[in-house]
């Protein structure tokens, strides 16, 4: 018999077990540091998050991340999966629902998903749960030895130095978009000893800054001030950044498609175009 309940008493090991068979048929696997890393960076809450079990066994769950976004208190779905044999039975639907009169008695306002574009049976699902799209987010990947380095170019001096996440949070009027809530500073507060942060000075002013995940190999942040642009700099960061980098890929996640500069530049530096997807919200 199917049992719907909170995800605080599972351990990690049973977690990482129901992901890993959830997601057997992606191309990329996660470990079992990087999905915890990525549970951590994102706000997991095992006790607001819900699984489904068959005697025991967690066989569809959703985890769900608790902050702020945009000021609001923000339930995030960190990670949705069903076990292949599970599947068709709506489990992920009974699971959303049973979530969330917990949800709101927590004082979460809102909920934050992203899904792919072409995923039309899941876009469709959330739609009649009231979902409603908000952005479009392209992503990108490359292999790290495939990623293009520029010399910098003549007559700018930059020099680039480590910087802490207080520094550059004072930096948030250079951004062009919002970050999405993986690449929020919130988000890499919760985790920030796993980053590395660089700042690009001009003159000895800061002129932009990298936030980089050396582990998962994620460029989780790059800004550059307007009048900076396409001088290298973005590139400079970028192979500061790389030489700490302990992944064999490199991404780009949750680019605004309204604002093209860094989708052009991350073409510029051979990441290459995956994917799209919406980032949708639910009022609750």
């Amino acid at each position: 018999m199917i049992q719907i309940k909170s995800l605080e008493n599972t351990t990690f090991d049973q977690l990482y077990e129901a992901f890993s068979n959830a997601f057997a048929e992606y191309e990329v696997q996660q470990t079992a540091d990087q999905l915890n890393v990525m549970l951590q960076r994102r706000g997991f809450k095992p006790e607001l998050s819900l699984g489904a079990f068959d005697e025991g066994r967690l066989v569809s769950f959703t985890c769900n991340g608790i902050g702020k976004f945009k000021g609001t208190e923000t339930a995030y779905d960190t990670g949705t999966g069903t076990l292949k044999e599970y599947r068709g039975k709506g489990l992920a639907g009974q699971i959303f629902q049973y979530s969330l009169p917990f949800l709101r008695q927590a004082g979460v306002k809102q909920y934050l998903l992203e899904v792919l574009k072409h995923n039309n049976s899941a876009i469709s699902v959330y739609r009649k749960q009231g979902f409603e799209i908000v952005r479009e987010f392209s992503y990108f990947t490359v292999e790290r030895i495939n990623i293009s380095s520029r010399k910098r170019q003549k007559g700018n001096d930059i020099s680039i130095t480590t910087a802490d996440l207080n520094t550059i949070n004072r930096m948030n009027s250079w951004f062009d978009f919002e970050p999405s809530w993986q690449n929020s500073f919130e988000s890499v507060g919760r985790q920030v000893e796993g980053f590395v942060i660089k700042a690009a000075n001009v003159d000895n002013s800061p002129v932009g800054y990298c936030i980089f995940e050396p582990l998962s190999g994620d460029i989780t942040q790059i800004v550059v001030q307007s009048q900076y642009r396409r001088k290298g700099i973005a590139t400079a960061l970028l192979d500061e950044v790389l030489m700490d980098c302990k992944s064999m890929g490199v991404k780009l996640i949750n680019t605004d498609n309204q604002y093209p500069a860094i989708n052009e530049w991350a073409v510029s530096v051979r990441l290459i175009k995956r994917g799209e997807q919406f980032e949708m919200m639910l009022k609750l």
